[in-house]
């Protein structure tokens, strides 16, 4: 490959978002933030552990309606 075509990229990226360091907690960032701007939009450093929260909320849902025809 030459420089020039490594310095020109296929597929260009995006720009980084918005992101600050939080002194808080892990619960107090993410509700200064806004759960799901720091889940979905990393608005700081704790936005692995915000997806992964969102992950089990959702996941908790979803198993709840599939049990419940299974009572009936």
């Amino acid at each position: 490959m030459s420089g020039s075509d490594s310095d020109k990229e296929r597929i260009p990226r995006r720009p980084a978002p918005d992101f600050h360091d939080s002194e808080a907690s892990m619960i107090g960032a993410v509700i200064e933030d806004g759960f799901l701007r720091v889940a979905l939009d990393d608005a700081n450093q704790y936005g692995p552990h915000a997806m992964i929260m969102l992950l089990i909320a959702v996941s908790s849902v979803t198993a709840f309606f599939l049990l419940i025809p299974s009572l009936f």
